[in-house]
């Protein structure tokens, strides 16, 4: 019998951060997906701070239309604070979930406000 979708997920997550890993110059930009929310990080792993955050739950965001285009907003707003904190490289950490949807809607609103993956 194969692994359940959580354990799958928990793999899949595990085999990501093994190789993705974020420095004060080049932070990790974590995503974590809820089934309503979406939620971004900007994480210096070697000093174990996050440098911003932004999410669907922030009043910035505005909250009407799909959550496809809420995570797209999330992306856009997340880069903003990244301009903010003088960053403009970024490790992209999907946290398990397939670059697909919500997903690939956050990081290509981070990349159409100048975040450079």
């Amino acid at each position: 019998m194969g692994l359940s979708k959580s354990d799958r997920k928990l793999r899949i997550r595990r085999r990501i951060r093994k190789v993705s890993f974020g420095t004060e110059t080049r932070p990790r930009l974590s995503v974590f997906r809820s089934n309503k929310e979406i939620y971004a990080q900007l994480i210096d792993d070697n000093a174990g701070k996050t440098l911003a955050a932004a999410s669907s739950r922030d009043k910035g965001i505005d909250a009407k239309g799909t959550k496809t285009e809420i995570a797209a907003a999330v992306g856009k707003a997340i880069a903003e604070k990244a301009k903010n904190v003088g960053v403009e490289t970024v490790a992209f950490d999907r946290g398990g979930n397939l670059y697909h949807g919500r997903v690939k809607a956050l990081a290509e609103g981070a990349r159409e406000a100048g975040l450079k993956f």
